[in-house]
């Protein structure tokens, strides 16, 4: 039997995607919608698989946040950064079990430089912390207004941190389109 260059291609893909576990992924735009789908999505995936209810509420709720930052943070984007609603950005998410137990959550979309420079420096505070001090810090957070700018009050890094088992890791590289916009890649262990 001949294989086709469609299941060539798509079958190195595939097959790469379950050596290394990946139990969901996606690329494209997000939108409040798209996320809402998906997060049911990866809501019975988890269940179906015998997921402990712990661990399925921290990954539940750090995927939910890694999608929301790419619906606000993300540069790239459908529609204007003035709309409030219906906002569709550009982004990847991905989750995967490692063989210890634990999963791998991690996101992907490109920034402008500023962003990005505010992403760092928060993100080198949260890994300085210990996960006491995440958690104080995020009992505050919930206490305070969101800072100008913000979308989310600051909440969704420190939630990500708090229900991570370990610092969160993260990157930036330079993107290949022509506005010196940066990619920002975001790993969490849950």
């Amino acid at each position: 039997m001949i294989r086709s260059a469609v299941a060539n291609e798509y079958g190195t893909f595939f097959q790469l995607a379950r050596q290394h576990q990946v139990i969901f992924y996606y690329v494209g735009y997000f939108s409040q919608n798209i996320v809402a789908a998906m997060a049911e999505a990866v809501k019975l995936q988890l269940e179906s698989a015998g997921v402990a209810g712990p661990t399925r509420r921290k990954l539940f709720s750090s995927f939910v946040e890694m999608a929301q930052n790419i619906i606000h943070y993300s540069s790239d984007a459908l529609t204007p950064s003035s709309q409030d609603n219906g906002e569709l950005r550009h982004g990847s998410v991905c989750i995967r079990r490692e063989d210890d137990g634990s999963f791998l959550l991690l996101c992907a979309n490109p920034i402008q430089p500023e962003t990005g420079n505010e992403l760092r420096a928060k993100l080198e505070t949260l890994s300085g912390m210990s996960p006491e001090e995440i958690k104080q810090a995020y009992r505050m957070t919930l206490r305070e207004e969101a800072p100008e700018g913000s979308k989310g009050a600051g909440m969704g890094l420190l939630t990500i941190a708090r229900d991570a088992r370990e610092p969160l890791e993260f990157d930036f590289a330079p993107s290949e389109s022509a506005d010196r916009s940066a990619v920002f890649y975001l790993k969490a262990t849950i």
